[in-house]
């Protein structure tokens, strides 16, 4: 039995004890006052605790009463759990806690309230097959006059994927090399093809939302096809793995409606609004040396502490189009060695960066949207460079083949927003062709030629003029016509870029060029 409620709150106790043992009590019921009715708790997974909800409880009277039973309709079958007033109940498995199902002789003084905590663990099978409801209620006083306070939570089902535990050792997966070349594992299993419960687990579905436990990894030589609507839900410290001469597919496509029916979506296990925004919940997507041939449409992903970690993929470049980054609390991607070409895709806030392509490689982003405003002093929107230094301060250098970036908005509060560093021991190729970028003119780090063509606005560049955001607190990038990025693109993109991130098409020339960044203008939507 579940007894995590309990041990969060042991010290509780101590909090309520009273120097005086001399108080009267009156036996009353149908008396009390309550905080709601009923208690939502948020939707969870099958299986999965929710969050730790409260209901206060209130005696207005003038006398001290005494509750004669505070349980849950269910008792012992319930797989809701409470915390009255700090005590835990009846302890009928006799493990030295409460079992949180019934309470006798609660004691309650005159014109006092006290805390009802509650949480819940509940299967699928538990709930209505009518909704998904799974229901209880508190109920106070005795059984001819009993107040009652309603339970409900919202059960969703899922495939859950987890490593195998044998003899307290937990399944790993390949993760990398140490010092000494030697292979490192992390905690995770490999995805199959024929799992004898989720069935094929290398094409994931829109049918049931996918949790994962430590490290999905996509086995080497082997290919995982995301279909439009799949959700994978990333548990804290998990993440995926792709291994060498893997592939990772995503086919996501444009939605209709604000439901994204047809957008994949990768976040955090914590369905509860209050997590909805915040960084650092998961892991990364990490792809290994030599994964390749990686296609990634309509992904929008959020809350992991780095977004994409790309690592010396081979074949064709990564195709990143029409996908979103938010809310990573180190990178939303961080490229290294690696070849990637994005398109209509947005980065917005990130603890380190947004996007950082290092130690060289190759990459093209085209009509794509780079901000970062995270709550930090040091952030960036873009860092390059085409090196690694180590502790002892050795420098080793890769080739920077490429670096372009044409019709983008590169923007975002740090100092130091854009940040290109280059060792003159390899090629540091690059290029900015009509981009809206924010750089610090007082700055001599902007005093570097790597920035000429920026700090002198060439090559189509403006610098400096707030894109106009819809609203950034939100991740809504999209622009309006007051925006200056309105028709400062070069047209040089639209034979491969012919509409935006929501499937608008971009002007034709020689009419109207294309706008910058990943949405083209339209009215903001009024409140």
């Amino acid at each position: 039995m579940r007894k995590s409620l309990f041990a969060c709150f042991v010290v509780f106790p101590l909090l309520f004890l009273s120097c005086r043992t001399d108080f009267d009590f009156v036996v009353k019921t149908g008396t009390l006052g309550f905080s709601k009715d009923t208690v939502y708790l948020d939707t969870v997974f099958s299986s999965i605790s929710t969050s730790t909800y409260t209901l206060k409880v209130y005696n207005r009277s003038d006398e001290n009463i005494l509750i004669p039973q505070v349980k849950l309709a269910k008792e012992n079958a319930s797989k809701y759990r409470i915390m009255v007033d700090g005590m835990t109940g009846i302890d009928s498995d006799n493990s030295g806690i409460g079992d949180g199902k019934v309470f006798e002789n609660v004691e309650l003084l005159a014109k006092d309230s006290m805390f009802i905590f509650i949480e819940a663990t509940a299967d699928i099978n538990d709930a209505n097959p009518a909704d998904f409801l799974y229901t209880d209620e508190i109920l106070f006083g005795t059984p001819n006059n009993y107040q009652k306070v309603n339970l409900v939570t919202l059960i969703q089902d899922a495939y859950f994927i987890y490593p195998n535990r044998e003899n307290g050792i937990v399944e790993g997966v390949d993760f990398g090399f140490d010092a000494d070349g030697n292979v490192t594992q992390v905690q995770g299993r490999n995805l199959s093809e024929n799992h004898p419960i989720n069935g094929n687990e290398l094409v994931m579905t829109n049918e049931k939302p996918y949790v994962i436990y430590g490290y999905a990894s996509v086995p080497v030589g082997k290919t995982l096809t995301i279909n439009p609507g799949a959700r994978l839900h990333f548990h804290a410290q998990s993440g995926m793995i792709v291994q060498e001469n893997a592939t990772l597919k995503i086919n996501g496509a444009l939605s209709n409606t604000e439901a994204l029916e047809n957008e994949v979506i990768f976040e955090g296990d914590r369905l509860e609004p209050f997590y909805s925004d915040i960084a650092g919940q998961w892991g990364f997507i990490y792809f290994r040396d030599n994964s390749k041939d990686h296609e990634i449409n309509h992904l929008t992903l959020k809350n992991a502490i780095v977004g994409f970690l790309v690592q010396n993929n081979a074949g064709t470049p990564m195709k990143i189009r029409n996908s979103q980054f938010y809310n990573c609390s180190n990178v939303g991607l961080l490229a290294r060695f690696a070849n990637i070409e994005a398109e209509n895709s947005v980065w917005n806030n990130a603890g380190q960066a947004a996007v950082a392509l290092t130690f060289g490689g190759s990459y093209d982003f085209k009509h794509c949207t780079i901000n970062n405003n995270f709550p930090e002093s040091s952030q960036a929107a873009l860092i390059v460079n085409n090196y690694f230094e180590d502790n002892a301060g050795t420098e080793t250098a890769f080739d920077l083949s490429k670096c372009d970036f044409t019709n983008c908005i590169i923007y975002g509060s740090g100092g130091k927003n854009i940040q290109l560093d280059k060792s003159d021991l390899k090629l540091f190729n690059y290029s900015f062709t009509n981009n809206l970028v924010r750089i610090s003119d007082g700055d001599p780090y902007y005093n570097s030629a790597l920035f000429d063509v920026l700090r002198n606005q060439q090559n189509g560049n403006i610098k400096n003029r707030q894109p106009g955001f819809f609203n950034l607190r939100n991740n809504q990038m999209n622009i309006d016509e007051s925006s200056p990025a309105i028709n400062a693109g070069t047209p040089t993109t639209l034979g491969q870029v012919s509409t935006d991130i929501l499937g608008r098409p971009r002007p034709t020339p020689p009419s109207l060029n294309p706008d910058m960044g990943a949405y083209q203008n339209a009215p903001f939507p009024e409140d």
